[in-house]
């Protein structure tokens, strides 16, 4: 029986996979904890291949790893039987229906036709895909195959799911929505996802913890909140009149303001303890506080640093 409520999802301990001469996965070591956690890497840093590796897809050339209870390279079928996969690239068979595609994956679940089908409605419904359910796969957007191989990966209900770019190619609209049905799956499904993407804010909006990979290594993994603490711990505050006097008024109370643009001001000291100062000063000045928010560090120079790092020397 598999507990949904384990607390790490995936371990690997000096994870290598060699293609020839090229070593695509260098000794990766990481835990994975349960919630969501977001894959990046540049172009070539070896996400796929660690995918590939998760699901069995290819052989392992040294280290030892689990998914769940199951060992990596040994119990596979086990493996790909609890994992939703959501590839990036097409995976249909031509002439077939959106609801037959997803009832069809349901069989190779092992559910019978009967239940597969309701479950294929089930799921498109949560999944978006109302009318063009009827219509045959190759008539459809990008957008509408992303929510059908969403749709694919779920209908088992698998207690892990990985989904490699579920973003990309939806309008705005439709992107916040897809990431709100993986918050869904997530919070209030008990899902453990890890969310393979190049679009960063995506990470950031509905990420517990972040692994990095760089020339097949971890460079990065930990809890976003953790790193997105900065060093020295600030509060930016975003002002509704002319800031002169704000920021003399704080400096006599020995507070360190850096004076942005439009209004922005950087408070340098603990965010808890500046907001009273913040709000009587302004009172005092007789301005707006249009915004308080404790300064975070940007995944975006997270990653940058993480990718152009010097490669660690054995």
């Amino acid at each position: 029986m598999i507990s949904r409520h384990m607390s790490v999802l995936i371990e690997l301990n000096e994870i290598t996979k060699d293609y020839g001469q090229f070593r695509a996965l260098d000794r990766v070591s990481l835990q994975i904890q349960s919630g969501i956690t977001g894959l990046l890497g540049p172009n070539g840093a070896g996400k796929s291949t660690l995918i590939k590796v998760l699901l069995g897809l290819v052989k392992l050339t040294s280290g030892r790893g689990r998914l769940l209870e199951f060992e990596l390279g040994r119990q596979s079928r086990e493996i790909r039987a609890c994992v939703g996969y959501m590839p990036e690239d097409d995976c249909f068979l031509h002439g077939m229906t959106g609801v037959e595609s997803v009832q069809f994956v349901a069989q190779l679940s092992k559910f019978p036709a009967t239940e597969g089908l309701r479950r294929a409605h089930e799921i498109l419904d949560f999944c978006g895909l109302t009318q063009e359910r009827y219509r045959t796969v190759e008539t459809y957007s990008t957008g509408m195959r992303q929510k059908l191989r969403f749709a694919q990966a779920i209908v088992h209900d698998p207690p892990v799911l990985i989904l490699d770019e579920p973003t990309s190619g939806l309008d705005p609209e439709e992107r916040e929505i897809m990431l709100n049905r993986i918050r869904v799956l997530a919070r209030d499904h008990g899902k453990a996802v890890l969310l393979c993407t190049h679009i960063l804010p995506d990470v950031q909006s509905i990420s517990d913890s972040v692994v990095i990979l760089a020339r097949g290594r971890v460079q990065v993994s930990e809890g976003l909140a953790q790193l997105s603490r900065p060093a020295t711990p600030s509060l930016e505050v975003r002002l509704h009149g002319n800031g002169d006097r704000f920021v003399e008024r704080l400096g006599a109370q020995g507070i360190v303001t850096t004076a942005g643009q439009n209004g922005f001001f950087v408070l340098q000291g603990s965010p808890e303890e500046l907001a009273a100062s913040v709000w009587r000063v302004a009172e005092e000045c007789g301005i707006g506080v249009r915004s308080m928010t404790p300064s975070r560090n940007s995944l975006e120079e997270i990653f940058l640093n993480a990718v152009r790092a010097e490669p660690q020397r054995d």
